[in-house]
């Protein structure tokens, strides 16, 4: 789905760009921490699922990383045969080394460092958006709204943002609490109401 709605990046905005690979950014590195081997014991039925589909579709996932993981310490081990030759020349052809400043005259040294002591351009920022709303303030009024109800809909926990920004932050505040452990996400269904419930006491 992801891939289907970036198909259409040519129309988008700067903002819109970069809000749509930090929510991906964020999707995949909770996908990767599942994944991965967790310190704490982890329940057998937790990391399998009881569905016989999703234990084929993580075996094909897991399969996938050690062929990767082959090929990166295949190619690591041919790359290191491959040594820089740190002998030079031998020393009678010393005189054949061609002069690097023959053609270099004090102008051409005086224009250069002219050129490199002159100040910098102002660089004009006009087209990126300010940071008006940030991650901490985000996490902040979710805690304090679930910390009343312990519950609510997603749609709950955004009724008080004025702008599609606003949302944005909300809902990236909302998956790191969730890869923190401390609310847990529900939806029944593609699109419909994410339900939120706080998990720390």
């Amino acid at each position: 789905r992801f891939l289907a709605h970036a198909a259409e990046a040519d129309g988008w905005s700067l903002e819109a760009a970069t809000w749509f690979l930090a929510v991906c950014a964020i999707l995949l590195e909770l996908k990767v921490a599942r994944l991965m081997p967790r310190h704490e014991a982890v329940d057998e039925e937790d990391l399998l699922g009881v569905s016989p589909d999703l234990v084929y579709a993580r075996s094909l996932e897991l399969a996938a990383f050690r062929r990767v993981t082959s090929w990166i310490a295949r190619r690591l081990e041919e790359e290191a045969l491959c040594v820089p030759r740190l002998a030079g020349p031998p020393p009678e052809f010393a005189h054949l080394y061609p002069d690097v400043l023959e053609k270099v005259a004090p102008q051409d040294l005086a224009r250069l460092a002219a050129a490199l002591l002159r100040p910098p351009p102002v660089l004009d920022l006009a087209h990126v958006t300010p940071i008006r709303y940030t991650m901490a303030e985000a996490v902040r009024a979710v805690q304090e709204q679930l910390a009343r109800r312990r519950e609510a809909r997603f749609r709950e926990l955004v009724a008080d943002c004025e702008e599609r920004i606003q949302v944005v932050v909300r809902f990236l505040a909302l998956l790191e609490l969730y890869r923190e452990g401390k609310v847990e996400l529900r939806q029944a269904e593609t699109f419909g109401e994410i339900e939120v419930r706080w998990e720390e006491g």
